[in-house]
């Protein structure tokens, strides 16, 4: 793999509201189908199975809301959780990159307690390219504004 596809993102942002809050918004489909995607994608949620669990799953179809045709299928496995405090796992796509090889992306989520009853959560994934790295860095804070604003009618 050359210099150009070993970029990885890392993210930390505080949520005002309690870590189980924050996990569980994370493993539960009927709250991640509210959140997840970026602005102008959205997870219809009989799309969403989860199986929070070392070699469980998570799958869901992010669609674009102004062309309903365009989907974007997420299949990945957790190879580590700890409830409350840890997903880790990964997600095999075909296709993009180097003439149709799979590449695989790791997906790390650590959920911290901060004072005040609040939840930092670190988030590091990758192996992207720069430009990818970038778009996917984006999509991430795109989908936490929607977070924030769940987690408030949660609370």
């Amino acid at each position: 793999m050359t210099e150009a596809g070993k970029h990885e993102i890392i993210l930390s942002r505080v949520f005002d509201a309690p870590r189980e809050l924050v996990y569980r918004a994370f493993v539960d489909p009927d709250q991640l189908s509210e959140w997840f995607g970026p602005q102008g994608w959205s997870v219809p949620p009989e799309t969403v199975q989860i199986d929070a669990r070392p070699g469980g799953f998570q799958r869901f179809v992010m669609v674009n809301d102004k062309d309903p045709e365009q989907r974007s299928p997420v299949d990945a496995t957790f190879s580590e959780v700890v409830e409350d405090e840890l997903l880790v796992g990964h997600q095999d796509v075909e296709g993009i990159a180097d003439r149709g090889r799979t590449v695989r992306f790791r997906l790390r989520l650590e959920f911290h307690d901060e004072p005040g009853g609040k939840t930092r959560v670190v988030l590091r994934q990758g192996p992207f390219t720069e430009e990818m790295g970038q778009a996917t860095q984006e999509g991430w804070e795109s989908s936490f504004v929607k977070l924030d604003r769940l987690l408030r009618r949660s609370l």
